[in-house]
């Protein structure tokens, strides 16, 4: 299985537990609130990891950073657009 495939059943269930956690809240809250927090946990701590690892592999870092040099070019090419 791929790791998009993963990344999408994780989020789907996320999803799935966090809608079931606010179905039971009437009867339930102490589990709903378990169900919604655990749905929560794994959107943001390891469906959305994974998927900027996915997003990132191959990708220099350098190329996306705020250096002297990167300003320096985004100023040359504004300088170029505007001639």
């Amino acid at each position: 299985m791929k790791l998009k495939h993963v990344i999408v059943l994780i989020v789907l269930a996320s999803f799935v537990s966090i809608t079931y956690g606010f179905s039971i809240k009437a009867d339930n809250e102490a589990l709903a609130s378990k169900y919604i927090g655990f749905g929560t946990l794994a959107l943001f701590f390891v469906a959305m990891p994974l998927f900027l690892y996915k997003e990132s592999k191959g990708k220099k870092m350098k190329d996306y950073m705020l250096t002297k040099e990167n300003v320096e070019k985004m100023q040359n090419k504004d300088r170029k657009k505007s001639n």
